[in-house]
């Protein structure tokens, strides 16, 4: 134990690049520097998609070092007037600088963060940059992230010569390995190249002595049939299609492949940057992809009895590229191998939906074999899953039969439901995914069980009810017996609701901690309110939720009408409401029930629920009454 006194003293307040040095992996793949290469061609890249840049060089050197070139503006070279530094230091120097934040100097960028460049520098032995603009060039040099070379003026250059050369060997001490991965590198190129019309991108390996020119005018179509992954496409030319939104817009191409293998081109970019982890725009992919594929084989009368088709069915023989541009695209995280834009996916879904619906009712042959593929998908996938009705297989008390159960026995995916309401459950039951996803409707609110032993409980039928779908007897800490993975608890978003989810989530904590400390009981989040605006519709929790999305609608657009509609329950949200914000994994909002050891957790469900303490409550009341929110 540290016996190290806890005073204001202890408290370090790191500046500079200070942070990135201590948790590069916070900032950076610390694997090799790959990522650090895309850091700076990043803003080579965002030159070129704001029009300014025509070509991008990338030099890999014998001694390790790294130098990337663009012929863009060139980076800001004069004083900046509040920090009284020149606009490179800014970038290189300070985390969060940079000219990305209001959207007006670039259209579509990777940059977002101002962070990117100043961590290439931090994690950089040495760092050297060249900059030409204005017809001059400039030259200033940094070690280990500290500048050793003022910026100066070395020397003339044509009026129409500008651009940006930045040159780094990183710091061995920050990676694992400081080899190149050059295959990943020499894709990513290549990738940059084909979906941005028009850029040149030259690749030098000065160790192996190889150079390769990238240059497409337009290269989507021939990317996806080079790179496909498979000897042989299903479509003999690939279908490729632009949307373009307000802040937004998506490039698609598609094909298909008999073939099924792991090595199938499934690509997705945000602002030419690759997101392997996908996010809101695969998300989207998917939804309108799956609906429009649905559509056609319902109006054709395709699917054999009992089948039905998921986007998984429709993937796995799919090859596809997704290139999106945002004008703030919001990511999972410095890497940004995850998109986390939630509006991007209805703009995306619907896009993809209304080009691919036109294409397949003029392609109707093409069309109906790649249906016949995600038939045969859904058929095998349907073979592999055991077909057997839950209810039956569970051995013990018969299962309530208001419970809706799910077809998958493996319980780290299976889910439970707890709706409010027979009408709700109704919805929910047409909003499921039938797979993994059980519903069960409670009436109104339950029994308030804080003050009653977990013996006594079951004589309240909706809990006996309750007990017996879930597998778990009250008070007992051995839950080898649960039937399902997650336990939500879904309620209306109004007070009504509020105190049926408290009573419920009493009911947990006092009488099946276990599940409660196994991290299985959850609590659904489900809106309040609707937003339309034009063709984009939102979802809100809360009343400040929805002043913000109005909020920032009202940034964008002055004019658009917006409508606003208060949902009074869930049995009010139709189905595909209800799957989009509650039910489908992708989307919804699910708050994990959790212990927190700093705060008495009994004391306060003590104190809002047992009828002994009614005084206390009262005088609670009289005191806090005033904090609560109208």
């Amino acid at each position: 134990m540290s016996k190290k006194a806890y005073d204001a003293k202890a408290i370090e307040v790191l500046s500079g690049l200070e942070p990135v040095k201590k948790r590069p992996g916070m900032y950076t793949d610390t694997t090799c520097p790959n990522h650090l290469i895309q850091e700076v061609l990043d803003n080579s890249v965002d030159e070129a998609l704001a029009g300014y840049c025509k070509r991008i060089k990338v030099n890999l050197y014998k001694n390790g070092s790294i130098e990337v070139a663009d012929n863009g503006r060139g980076m800001p070279v004069d004083i900046h007037p509040d920090h009284q530094l020149s606009g490179v230091e800014l970038i290189l120097c300070k985390l969060h600088a940079g000219a990305k934040f209001s959207g007006e100097d670039y259209g579509f960028s990777g940059g977002l963060h101002g962070v990117g460049v100043s961590v290439v520098n931090a994690l950089s032995a040495e760092l050297n940059v060249i900059i030409k603009r204005d017809a001059k060039e400039y030259a200033i040099g940094f070690r280990d992230g500290e500048k050793v070379q003022e910026l100066k003026e070395v020397g003339k250059v044509g009026t129409q010569n500008s651009g940006t050369a930045v040159t780094f060997l990183p710091d061995q001490q920050y990676f694992e390995s400081l080899k190149v991965d050059k295959k990943r590198l020499k894709h990513l190129l290549k990738a940059k190249a084909v979906l941005c019309p028009g850029l040149q991108i030259d690749y030098f390996d000065e160790k192996k002595s190889e150079r390769i020119k990238w240059i497409f005018d337009e290269g989507l179509r021939d990317y996806v049939e080079e790179f496909s992954g498979c000897s042989q496409l299903l479509l003999d030319e690939t279908f490729i299609f632009s949307k373009d939104g307000e802040g937004q817009g998506i490039d698609v191409g598609i094909n298909w492949t008999d073939e099924t293998s792991k090595d199938l081109l499934k690509e997705t970019y945000v602002n030419l940057i690759p997101t392997a982890l996908g996010g809101s725009h695969l998300n989207g992919f998917k939804a309108g992809l799956l609906d429009s594929i649905r559509e056609f084989c319902d109006y054709r009368n395709l699917l054999p009895k009992g089948i039905k088709i998921n986007s998984e069915d429709i993937l796995v023989n799919c090859v596809f590229v997704i290139s999106s541009k945002l004008q703030n695209p919001q990511f999972a995280g410095q890497t940004k191998e995850r998109l986390d834009s939630k509006d991007h996916t209805s703009f995306v879904s619907a896009a993809v939906k209304d080009s691919m619906s036109i294409w397949l009712n003029q392609h109707t042959e093409e069309g109906e074999k790649i249906a016949d593929l995600a038939i045969r998908a859904a058929q095998k996938r349907a073979k592999s899953t055991v077909k057997v009705d839950r209810k039956k297989t569970f051995k013990g008390p018969a299962l309530p039969g208001k419970l809706s159960d799910c077809n998958s026995d493996d319980i780290e995916q299976s889910e439970l439901f707890l709706v409010e309401g027979d009408s709700a459950g109704g919805s929910a039951k047409q909003a499921r995914e039938r797979k993994f996803q059980a519903i069960m409707p409670l009436r109104g609110k339950i029994l308030n069980t804080w003050d009653l032993e977990s013996s006594d409980i079951l004589k309240s039928q909706e809990i006996k009810d309750l007990t017996t779908a879930i597998g778990v007897t009250p008070g007992d800490d051995n839950i080898s017996k649960l039937r399902y993975g997650k336990i939500c608890i879904l309620a209306d978003a109004d007070s009504d609701g509020l105190h049926i989810a408290t009573l419920l989530c009493a009911l947990f904590l006092r009488h099946f901690k276990s599940l409660v400390t196994a991290g299985r009981i959850f609590v659904a989040m489900p809106p309040l309110f609707r937003i339309d605006a034009a063709k984009e519709v939102y979802y809100a929790l809360d009343e400040k939720e929805k002043d913000n999305i109005v909020k920032n609608i009202r940034k964008t657009n002055t004019k658009v009408k917006i409508d606003i509609q208060r949902f009074k329950g869930l049995g009010e949200m139709n189905p595909s409401q209800l799957r989009e914000t509650v039910m489908k994994p992708q989307s919804r909002r699910l708050i994990q029930l959790t212990l927190n050891a700093s705060e008495n957790t009994n004391s306060m469900f003590d104190l809002l629920l047992s009828k002994k303490r009614a005084p206390d409550r009262k005088a609670w009341l009289e005191k806090k009454g005033n904090l609560a929110e109208v």
